[in-house]
């Protein structure tokens, strides 16, 4: 799936090959009554992109006369949270007695620490469209400790140059552009909108890894034919992805430095252990820890009963370690 390239060393022209492409379907996932989402990660052959540790795509759905997104008080541990809105409105509250809309263009990002509780709802006056991305970020070791932390940003900066369509830095650095979300990893996500198709050069960090999804329309990205529905994990050493699109097309780019440490992923919980995870439920279930989320008349989500057999550890290849 990919085009070498042709590097000059003193009179020889040597091909030098760029990383694999590789095609990944999601699979549809009910969330709640009323929603369901395509799930992009984790997936068996990428449980990870950088620090991205789960992607879910909701939407586009009218939710005329419908309660949209009802999300209700649920825990998590060891993660951060992104929330992308291209259509519609969300509402979140959380246990730290934060109580934001999130609306098209504009970035929620919640830091769990060693806990927190919130709920993801959409308001009794919503928009008629709902679409949308739902992300997480591992937290390091460093960092999963922590404090949990909130925060909102209405405004984040364009990529100027490099073709037609904007590209918007959700999440961390893109060419000469910052996003002013705290993040604790070296990471990348960032949204290319082609409004009537185009060609757009993606400058890349070639030691990250990255992987892009298409929202709406259809483009074509490193010589592969993407529309909704698909992960298209681009591996690493890229100095650049190019985007063309004959119609418009919305895409999102994911990208970081590998993550090497291990982890166990289970319901809301982002460990490093069985035990850790069994700790987590049991103090959910127990009311301690996560806080309550004010302000939400729904009754918290109960944790899942846990498997018979013991959660293991996995790197990012999805390797038990």
């Amino acid at each position: 799936m990919s085009e070498p390239d042709r590097t000059v060393y003193g009179c020889a022209v040597a091909e030098v090959a760029e990383p694999e492409s590789v095609l990944l379907p999601g699979h549809d996932v009910p969330l709640g009554r009323y929603t369901t989402v395509r799930r992009l990660l984790p997936q068996r052959p990428r449980r990870m992109v950088g620090a991205w540790c789960f992607a879910d795509h909701f939407g586009p759905e009218d939710v005329t006369g419908r309660p949209g997104m009802q999300v209700p008080p649920h825990p998590h541990t060891g993660l951060q949270t992104v929330t992308w809105l291209v259509e519609g409105e969300i509402v979140h509250r959380d246990s730290l007695g934060s109580d934001q809309a999130i609306t098209p263009g504009q970035l929620n990002l919640m830091t769990s620490g060693h806990g927190i509780a919130h709920s993801e709802q959409s308001p009794p006056d919503h928009p008629p469209g709902m679409h949308g991305l739902q992300l997480w970020v591992a937290l390091p070791e460093h960092a999963r400790h922590g404090e949990p932390r909130f925060e909102h940003h209405p405004v984040l900066p364009v990529l100027e140059g490099g073709g037609d369509g904007t590209v918007t830095v959700v999440v961390g650095e893109l060419g000469a552009e910052r996003s002013p979300a705290r993040v604790h990893s070296p990471l990348l996500g960032a949204e290319v909108l082609l409004a009537s198709g185009g060609h757009r050069r993606l400058p890349l960090d070639p030691g990250f890894e990255h992987a892009v999804l298409v929202m709406s329309g259809t483009a074509r990205v490193a010589g592969v034919d993407l529309e909704p529905g698909a992960l298209l994990y681009l591996g690493q050493g890229r100095g650049e992805a190019v985007v063309d699109a004959d119609g418009p097309a919305r895409l999102f780019l994911l990208g970081g430095e590998p993550f090497d440490e291990p982890l166990v992923m289970w319901w809301n919980f982002v460990g490093r252990s069985h035990e850790e995870i069994v700790t987590a439920r049991e103090d959910w279930a127990a009311g301690l820890r996560f806080g309550a989320v004010g302000g939400c008349a729904a009754d918290p989500l109960p944790a899942p009963e846990l498997p018979s057999v013991r959660l293991k550890a996995r790197d990012r290849h999805g390797r038990v370690l």
